[in-house]
């Protein structure tokens, strides 16, 4: 039989676990290199640029203004890709075995 209390706790218990964890994704950070390190990004899982290195060795040419702005694109796409999926593991781990496998269910609405 149903239990329909027991789904509407357990709901409940995803729901807040769900707000913890995404309350704590500003903690994660995730780095994307380009040029082979030269150029360096970080973002936490929000998915916020919060730093973005350029080497030295890059800036001894006006010229090389189009290599470092492709290269900082790159490295900012990078950091983005991998602090959505560190994100996305983050919240999958706080909220496992919450909610029963529906077929169907999409849970993209709760950021997973």
């Amino acid at each position: 039989m149903f239990d329909l209390m027991g789904m509407m706790g357990k709901m409940k218990e995803f729901q807040t676990r769900l707000k913890e964890a995404q309350d704590s994704l500003d903690q994660l950070t995730a780095t994307g290199e380009a040029g082979g390190g030269l150029v360096r990004a970080t973002a936490n899982g929000r998915q916020q640029v919060l730093t973005i290195e350029v080497d030295e060795s890059l800036m001894t040419s006006p010229d090389d203004r189009a290599m470092v702005t492709d290269l900082t694109v790159a490295a900012v796409n990078a950091a983005l890709k991998s602090a959505g999926e560190q994100a996305r593991e983050h919240i999958k781990s706080k909220t496992a075995g919450l909610l029963p496998n529906i077929p169907g269910m999409d849970l993209g609405s709760f950021g997973l």
